[in-house]
């Protein structure tokens, strides 16, 4: 079964390609929120180094948030339109299961971390066994200080990955395993591993189906509703 999959949920635009769980290609960059620009030329390119089409695709993948706003709306658009009118399944991920998978060679406790702004991150928490994962914790918006408060209840040492690495790790009183680099950030290839298990248990979405997840209201529509709630007490 080949799989695409991509991830432009935030600073990293990631896309792979797969054949069930080997890696033929990937394609990552980490250039800013320029995704509109540069996914669908990585698509392209990843497809084209094996001469398919996306027709030739048994699975689309895409991570479908929390995370940028706009990085999210762009890559659930890009594999839904590639995937448009095939009746091809098509499975959206969550961005922070996707990070954790990133880390399923090691055992005990992986707590991704993306970047909300203001001293918040969006969170999960999962402990790993011999490859296999427990979610510990539903994707979750919320203060540095209450993700401290919840990690300190397990009382052992947790990794941390994601985007909201460097804004986090400073914050946090419970002792921290430092993950490297390349393990930080998203990899389409997780979003694809992780679709691929979805569909081997039976989930059958499609492009019309799939749906962005983002936690909390925008930027804009959080100053939208300070500004009603002004014009209301004024």
């Amino acid at each position: 079964m080949k799989i695409l999959a991509i991830d432009s949920t935030a600073t990293v635009a990631s896309v792979s390609l797969c054949e069930d769980d080997r890696l033929l290609g990937e394609y990552t960059i980490q250039n800013g929120n320029t995704h509109s620009e540069t996914l669908l030329p990585m698509v392209e390119s990843v497809l084209g180094f094996f001469g398919l089409s996306p027709r030739d695709i048994d699975l689309f993948a895409a991570a479908v948030g929390p995370g940028s706003f706009t990085g999210v709306r762009i890559g659930a658009a890009t594999i839904k339109g590639l995937a448009f009118g095939m009746g091809k399944p098509c499975i959206g991920v969550s961005t922070l299961e996707a990070l954790a998978e990133n880390l399923t060679v090691t055992d005990g406790l992986v707590c991704p971390v993306m970047n909300a702004r203001r001293k918040q991150v969006y969170t999960a928490l999962f402990r790993f066994k011999d490859g296999v994962g427990e979610r510990l914790l539903p994707d979750s918006a919320m203060a540095i200080s209450e993700l401290d408060s919840l990690l300190a209840e397990y009382d052992e040492p947790v990794r941390l990955c994601g985007d909201g690495y460097t804004v986090t790790e400073p914050y946090l009183t419970v002792h921290t395993v430092n993950v490297p680099d390349r393990l930080r950030h998203q990899s389409a290839y997780s979003v694809a591993q992780i679709a691929r298990k979805a569909y081997l248990a039976g989930v059958r979405t499609t492009d019309a189906e799939m749906v962005a997840v983002y936690l909390r209201p925008s930027q804009a529509e959080r100053e939208r509703q300070e500004r009603l709630q002004n014009n209301t007490q004024s």
